[in-house]
């Protein structure tokens, strides 16, 4: 996969000098209830998924690195890819350090523009928990609409959280 060019970040493969942050990322235990996460992960496994082959089309999932500047900021996903009928899923992270710059944005702008034209695909979804306000203001300004609504749907800190469900169609 070549890089994909955003107004501000590209999307690129993990490489492994992006190891020490990924591993960061996904032990922040303040956003495992985001991505269903409920153990560490250790470097080792860190690496070796670096390391694996990075085609969606085997792996039904793809995990894009957001860069600026040389500058690994964040990362955006495809999961649950289903070339049959056209869909994914997609999450994103940005590094704390880094929101609120329009980055998140521009990689999702990119990231849309590459699944429906490159992946061909006719419709990608999320959930976000319905107090994520700035998550959802996110989608929301790429078109996604609200069609769901999961009640009770994620135990985060001794309190049941809801959680909406968003999809974008390509018209």
């Amino acid at each position: 996969m070549q890089t994909l060019k955003g107004k501000n970040i590209h999307l690129r493969a993990m490489e492994p000098e992006d190891i020490d942050i990924l591993y960061n990322w996904e032990n922040d235990t303040t956003v495992w209830h985001i991505s269903n996460t409920n153990a560490p992960f250790s470097r080792y496994l860190i690496e070796q998924y670096v390391f694996s082959v990075q085609d969606v089309f085997v792996n039904k999932q793809i995990r894009l690195m957001i860069d600026t500047e040389g500058k690994a900021i964040g990362c955006i996903d495809i999961f649950d890819f289903d070339p049959i009928n056209k869909k994914a899923g997609i999450g994103i992270l940005i590094d704390d350090t880094m929101r609120n710059k329009g980055y998140a944005n521009d990689a999702l702008e990119t990231l849309i523009k590459y699944c429906f034209t490159t992946l061909q695909l006719h419709q990608l979804y999320c959930s976000i928990l319905t107090d994520n306000e700035a998550s959802l203001k996110l989608f929301a300004k790429q078109g996604f609409k609200i069609c769901g609504k999961r009640c009770d749907w994620v135990f985060v800190n001794n309190k049941w959280k809801d959680e909406f469900f968003l999809q974008l169609i390509k018209f």
